[in-house]
């Protein structure tokens, strides 16, 4: 059975309020209820120590009689709500203030309570047929000449000191209730701002799992919850881009090497059973070597795209000169180029250009756009390579008047195995990689590579290297 965070959250916010109002209703109503008490017995205490002061010493001396006594203590007695007693040393009532009208004997508390005058506070004293209910008493005892003789005692509602205490709990439970009240629309708030987003999150990743990546991930909020969204729903993009990378790349290189390999197999099994007569066997047989040198130039480009991507290729770089290396390897294409009447025209700003880079991947990177700017000039054109020195930074230009790339694929050259539909009537042995592995080159550097080129007129690759101020060695 799942047990949902909101669930978890819910029992928390449950179990905590019923918590605190037990704990308000038990431990803190009695806490209050005691402080009260304890509250009254000192104010009462105070009150029949003020009465002794005022009153007893004349009483005791006659100038004072009871009944005048009793008037004054009834007032006091009124304003503080309390019943008071005055009483001898043989503990019998000699003065009440509220006496009961249908008692006709005499109270006497030592008869009722033989402890009772011995202690000074009592918080709960009980005398049925006395007392009509639970009050909270002090016993004051009156010295007079060095002796007892004497007590005061004040009684004051127990219950009244509850319901006081009760009130205060109450007001304070209807406080509390208006904090659960709130607390709740915190709670949903907080639902809002972390449950449902997550919820979304968890609902999007499933999606992803299942390999729906087009599954829309909608939470349109600026804080961390809604960047995690868009950072997900960016690497699901990214994912769901090299599934169909993958799906390509697997398409794309079956059909290059599915090609070379039905024209070994096939040339191949004629010459065993004597298909191709003898004297064709050696034109068949340059067919077979060409094809496999297609498969070998296939694969050595998949391992140089791999140790890219994978970034184990470590650059050797050395101080060179790049107009040297463009030298060389414009002669490598000499044949190429008569074939075709194809000039080559080679502009240098000065006699000698230093660069600081790989050479060897940077010929390589030469040589595949020399290879490409051929492929797609006109006969009796002329290629022009050039480089220009601009701050510390060399740039390398290879510029034809060939077709020319349409608008809409100039983003896609960069692609893995992408050919351009001139490319794929024009050329048999291309694999589509080159440019993959030249740009791969350039970024390895920290360099930028850039393409111009208007289909039907040429088109220009530049790119740049840091210039040198070392010396070659």
């Amino acid at each position: 059975m799942k047990r949902y965070l909101w669930i978890n959250l819910l029992i928390c916010y449950i179990f905590s309020a019923v918590f605190m109002f037990i704990l308000l209703n038990t431990y803190a109503a009695n806490r209050y209820e005691n402080k009260l008490v304890e509250e009254k017995k000192s104010l009462l205490y105070n009150e029949a120590a003020s009465i002794s002061a005022e009153y007893m010493t004349s009483f005791y001396n006659e100038e004072l009689s009871l009944n005048y006594l009793t008037t004054q203590i009834k007032t006091k007695g009124s304003i503080l709500n309390a019943r008071i007693w005055i009483v001898n040393t043989g503990g019998l009532v000699i003065s009440d203030t509220r006496p009961d009208p249908d008692r006709e004997e005499p109270i006497n508390v030592m008869e009722m309570d033989p402890d009772f005058l011995d202690e000074t506070f009592h918080s709960r004293t009980v005398m049925k047929g006395v007392l009509s209910e639970p009050m909270v008493s002090v016993v004051y005892r009156v010295i007079y000449k060095y002796q007892v003789r004497g007590y005061i005692v004040m009684h004051s509602s127990l219950n009244g000191i509850q319901k006081e205490s009760t009130y205060v709990i109450d007001i304070l439970n209807i406080c509390f209730l208006i904090f659960l009240a709130f607390l709740f629309l915190i709670f949903v708030y907080l639902y809002y701002l972390t449950i449902l987003p997550l919820n979304k999150l968890n609902k999007a990743a499933y999606e992803y799992t299942k390999g729906n990546y087009s599954y829309a991930l909608k939470i349109k909020r600026q804080d961390e919850y809604g960047h995690l969204a868009n950072s997900i729903s960016y690497m699901a993009g990214e994912i769901n881009n090299l599934d169909d990378y993958q799906k390509k790349f697997v398409a794309n290189i079956s059909h290059d090497f599915r090609s070379p390999l039905t024209s070994i197999k096939g040339y191949a099994e004629a010459l065993q059973d004597g298909t191709i007569p003898y004297e064709m066997k050696d034109k068949y047989l340059g067919i077979i070597l060409f094809e496999t040198e297609r498969l070998n130039k296939l694969t050595t480009s998949l391992l140089a795209l791999n140790s890219f991507d994978n970034h184990g290729t470590i650059l050797d770089i050395v101080s060179f000169d790049i107009n040297h290396i463009i030298k060389k390897t414009a002669e490598s294409f000499e044949g190429a180029c008569t074939q075709k009447k194809i000039t080559l025209n080679l502009i240098f700003s000065s006699k000698e250009t230093l660069v600081d880079a790989d050479m060897g991947k940077i010929q390589q990177v030469l040589y595949n756009l020399f290879d490409n700017a051929i492929k797609f000039s006109h006969p009796n054109s002329a290629i022009k390579i050039s480089t220009v020195e601009k701050g510390d930074k060399i740039f390398i230009s290879v510029k034809d008047n060939g077709v020319g790339i349409p608008k809409d694929n100039i983003k896609k050259i960069w692609e893995r195995f992408y050919k351009t539909d001139a490319s794929r009537g024009k050329d048999k042995k291309g694999t589509g990689l080159g440019l993959s592995i030249t740009r791969e080159i350039i970024t390895a550097h920290n360099e930028n590579i850039n393409v111009i080129s208007t289909e039907g007129v040429g088109t220009e690759f530049i790119f740049t290297l840091p210039r040198s101020e070392g010396f070659l060695l």
